[in-house]
């Protein structure tokens, strides 16, 4: 295992040092010692790369990550996993807002809360949340799933698209073109495997399911006041 300590080393040096193993892996285990909230820490990863980070972390974590897995031993700042494109990252305490903003692809796990916007844009991401969310999380989401293990804030899932919202606590409010719809035995089997990915023990029947009520999609003077 290869070990930096950023008490003695920058961001820079471990993100260089990060994305030296893109063309050829040679050190595939990285533990990350002293973050102390610093921001850009394991950015633009593009290698099957495990990478631990020991304590708190700043502003977009793991950002535009590609195959690796990231663990954070701690909290993360605003915006951890923004624009994922595959792997895994894994928050051990409470995310700030934004969390896996515009991700395409891969898991987002996070074990403690997360606040507001939480998966904003997301395009295909899978975000599991074993507490609470913030307001308007999913706002504008477009492709992937997010599920919520404690209860969500206001205007949930406002003007979101095709994805799938799963609560099992309660929703303060549901934003604009954001529905609760029907949880079939399709979608049971999804949210099992996606609480099994996460390493989540939760019970997918005690889950509510919403979704796009698809009223928004095109412009229609009746729905004015919603856009």
């Amino acid at each position: 295992m290869k070990t930096i300590n950023l008490e003695t080393q920058t961001v820079r040096d471990l993100n260089q040092a990060l994305h030296e193993q893109a063309p050829e892996c040679t050190e595939r285990e990285w533990e990350v010692l002293e973050p102390k909230g610093q921001h850009n820490i394991a950015c633009g990863l593009d290698q099957n790369l495990a990478v631990d980070i020991k304590g708190h972390a700043g502003y977009f974590c793991a950002g535009m990550n590609k195959k690796a897995h990231v663990t954070v031993h701690g909290n993360v700042g605003q915006g951890v996993a923004e624009n994922m494109m595959s792997g895994t990252v894994r928050v051990k305490g409470d995310a700030s807002q934004a969390a896996g903003a515009t991700a395409h692809g891969g898991l987002l796990v996070v074990e403690g809360n997360a606040g507001a916007r939480c998966g904003i844009s997301m395009k295909g991401v899978d975000i599991v949340v074993n507490g609470n969310v913030g307001h308007m999380s999913c706002f504008m989401g477009q492709a992937g799933n997010l599920v919520v293990c404690g209860d969500a804030g206001d205007a949930l899932g406002d003007s979101l698209y095709e994805v799938k919202i799963y609560v099992k606590g309660s929703v303060k409010s549901l934003g604009a073109d954001c529905i609760e719809k029907e949880m079939r035995d399709e979608h049971i089997q999804e949210l099992t495997e996606l609480l099994n990915r996460a390493g989540v023990d939760e019970d997918p029947a005690s889950f509510k399911r919403y979704g796009s009520a698809r009223q928004l999609y095109n412009f229609k003077v009746d729905n004015a006041s919603a856009y």
